[in-house]
């Protein structure tokens, strides 16, 4: 391992100790750009408090350029949620980048700013179409007007693993004499392996002057499959900052996954000694809300949160675990929030026990409001089904949760018969005004949507409709899947019921309510020399 760095000062973390590893959670900026993914205000001031509460130390809250949506975002929870430090992203060559971060940026107790542009030289003839000297110049004004607006300021080296080594150095170096305290170097593209990492962060701890001083950072995306691996890699090297993502999500393949990085660090801290301010336990509620929030489930084989993270089937490994867990856990299930108790409620279960439920499988923080609603449709899920499972509360209750701020669903009656079409009679609540539609279909799903198509018109093409059942038996709940395309935009709602056309307008009206905030999304304008 590489010699550790020396402790110093830090504006946002005071005394920085070698052993110190600051996580930086990027789900609401890098991560939502995901395609299919999207989060209201609401959700995200949701999901910023969970990562707050969690232990995060840096929320890269947006981009607040790129839109007066984002803008908004970045700007609420700045002010509202308290205890991690608030990012904002600009580009290092945008001054109105870095005035629009530094406004949102004002209510924060604690913020940051944190400015980028691209060194390679792929990136810096044909993206940018700059000559390096330019690349610097910009480097330098970027990071001092965004120092002029904070004293926590971060600077990254967009593609940086493909960045010439020698560039590189010069690049860092004028970050730091310009004001930047945080100095990322990230694998962009996903292309670095492990090696490359260790060998690029000692390298920049070891050439460049004033390197010992400042926190350097580590983003790495999993084209390869290596984004784990290599920020590892690179705590080696040097980094004492990893800019991770909750479940993994991001562009193409996505970012190194949060929980992935803390557990490791935790469970082999023989072979990584540092710490983080991580509450473990607290691991798979975040993962399940930002599913809920993003309707995306994570797969169920994936390390940490994945529902079979923890599952035996094997005789062999069964026996092994009943005799002794650490047969084949290396870690165990509660320490990262999962419960080994799945008690069977039904209709007879009252609202106590409904609450201790739901605070059993991690829903502690409902409001009354969305209690009520979610004990209403637990009643009636069931008078309809035998058993109540806990993955049946956890659908029922995410499906309640979802933020439908525009659009929602009320009431669905179907007509259908084998050789005729079906006949669907939907009602749906726009902006509090109930509106009705008749349609036939081929199908009742298919009758159900063009209704739906009919009570609020819209020209989003149906990108993908995928079913599944919640629980076993013939009375479980569906779990729907709803993809919608509009104009290169892509959005997916998710919806649960134990009527499957149900679930599936659910799927649909979320998947809409989405599609809303996305339309108003833009692209900021590009950058000249």
């Amino acid at each position: 391992m590489s010699a550790d760095p020396s402790s110093f000062n830090h504006p946002s973390f005071g005394r920085m100790t070698a052993d110190r590893v600051i996580i930086f959670d990027t789900t609401l900026r890098d991560g939502e750009q995901s395609p299919g993914f999207s989060m209201n205000l609401a959700e995200k001031l949701r999901m910023a408090e969970a990562l707050a509460t969690l232990g995060v130390d840096v929320i890269e809250a947006g981009f607040p350029v790129a839109s007066k949506g984002d803008f908004e975002s970045v700007n609420e929870i700045a002010r509202h949620t308290k205890g991690a430090v608030i990012c904002a992203l600009a580009r290092s060559g945008g001054a109105k980048d870095i005035a629009a971060a530094g406004e949102a940026l004002a209510p924060a107790e604690r913020k940051r700013i944190h400015n980028f542009i691209s060194t390679s030289p792929l990136h810096m003839k044909y993206k940018l179409r700059m000559e390096p000297q330019t690349v610097l110049d910009l480097i330098t004004s970027g990071n001092t007007a965004a120092r002029n607006l904070t004293d926590d300021v971060e600077w990254s080296a967009e593609d940086g693993s493909r960045t010439d080594p020698d560039f590189l150095c010069r690049c860092v170096e004028a970050a730091i004499k310009a004001g930047a305290t945080t100095i990322n170097i990230p694998d962009t593209v996903g292309y670095a392996t492990p090696e490359d990492m260790e060998k690029i962060f000692s390298m920049v701890r070891t050439r460049v002057p004033g390197a010992d001083q400042v926190i350097l950072s580590a983003h790495n995306h999993n084209d390869l499959g290596l984004g784990v691996a290599n920020t590892l890699a690179s705590l080696r090297g040097g980094a004492r900052q990893v800019e991770c993502t909750i479940n993994g999500i991001g562009e193409r393949a996505g970012n190194a996954a949060l929980e992935e990085i803390v557990m490791a660090l935790r469970t082999r801290h023989d072979q990584y000694p540092f710490n983080t301010n991580i509450q473990t336990t607290d691991l798979l509620k975040v993962s399940r809300m930002l599913a809920t929030i993003t309707s995306f489930d994570v797969q169920p084989n994936k390390a940490i949160v994945g529902r079979n993270a923890f599952a035996h089937e094997s005789g062999i490994h069964q026996d092994g675990v009943l005799k002794n867990a650490a047969t084949y856990e290396i870690m165990t299930p509660e320490s990262v929030g999962w419960s080994r108790s799945s008690l069977v409620m039904g209709k007879h279960s009252g609202r106590a026990a409904f609450r201790d439920k739901l605070k059993a499988l991690g829903y502690a923080d409902m409001d009354d409001a969305r209690l009520n609603e979610a004990f209403s449709r637990f009643k009636d899920l069931a008078d309809r089904k035998k058993v109540v499972y806990d993955d049946d509360i956890v659908a029922l209750v995410d499906d309640e949760a979802r933020d439908h701020d525009h659009i929602r669903f009320a009431a669905l009656e179907l007509t259908s018969s084998s050789g005729k079409p079906s006949a669907a009679a939907l009602t749906i609540q726009v902006d509090g005004t109930d509106v009705q539609a008749n349609a036939t279909g081929n199908g009742p799903v298919d009758a159900a949507f063009n209704a739906l198509r009919l009570a609020f018109p819209h020209e989003a093409r149906l990108a993908l409709f995928s079913v599944g059942a919640v629980t076993e038996g013939t009375d479980a709940q569906a779990r729907t899947t709803v993809r919608l395309e509009e104009d290169g935009k892509l959005v997916d709602g998710q919806g649960a019921d134990a009527d499957t056309v149900v679930s599936a307008v659910r799927a649909y009206v979320h998947a809409l309510n989405k599609l809303l905030v996305k339309r108003a999304r833009t692209a900021p304008e590009a950058l000249t020399a």
